[in-house]
């Protein structure tokens, strides 16, 4: 993959976390982004220790596949960069998501019309595809998923006129239901 593309990808895993941030607030930011904050960070650290990515590091490789040093196995490990290399290589991946995170709240900042599209069309289908991206992208209003059913009383339709006592059935009831 190229350095362009893997930076794109860090980018695009903050999109969830600066979205809510844009629309919540930072003290409405939640944990759902905890997976895509790790996956941006090893990414970015690959791209330093591992692939050469980096050009404060250069073409070198900093660490073996067995993993990070955590406390307790350090014993069992033998030290493989200096103090002052293991700061560099974290300052680089710091800037490295540091960068990356703000090319993401600017694309969302530019684009929060589509922001709003996109989240109406979650809410209206619970799940959309590459088409209704599409359309949202070009300003369209996104076409229903392939396999949507908006007759009333199908699971599609979000406005169901099943009675209360129906939806609150095993499947879907409330949590202290179950």
């Amino acid at each position: 993959m190229s350095k362009q593309r893997l930076q794109s990808a860090i980018a695009s895993l903050f999109g969830g976390r600066i979205a809510e941030e844009m629309i919540n607030g930072a003290g409405g930011v939640t944990t759902g982004a905890a997976n895509d904050i790790e996956r941006a960070t090893e990414i970015a650290r690959n791209m330093v220790t591992k692939w050469g990515l980096s050009e404060r590091l250069g073409p070198l490789t900093y660490s073996e596949d067995d993993g990070e040093v955590f406390l307790g196995h350090s014993v069992t490990q033998r030290k493989q960069v200096s103090d002052d290399t293991a700061h560099a290589i974290d300052e680089e991946v710091r800037r490295i998501v540091d960068g990356n995170y703000e090319t993401a709240r600017t694309v969302l900042e530019e684009n929060v019309d589509k922001l709003h599209a996109m989240a109406k069309a979650l809410i209206k289908y619970e799940t959309i595809g590459d088409t209704q991206i599409k359309d949202i992208m070009e300003g369209r209003e996104p076409q229903p998923p392939e396999d949507w059913d908006e007759t009333p009383g199908s699971e599609s339709d979000a406005s169901s006129s099943k009675p209360e006592s129906e939806a609150t059935g095993s499947i879907g009831g409330p949590a202290s239901e179950h």
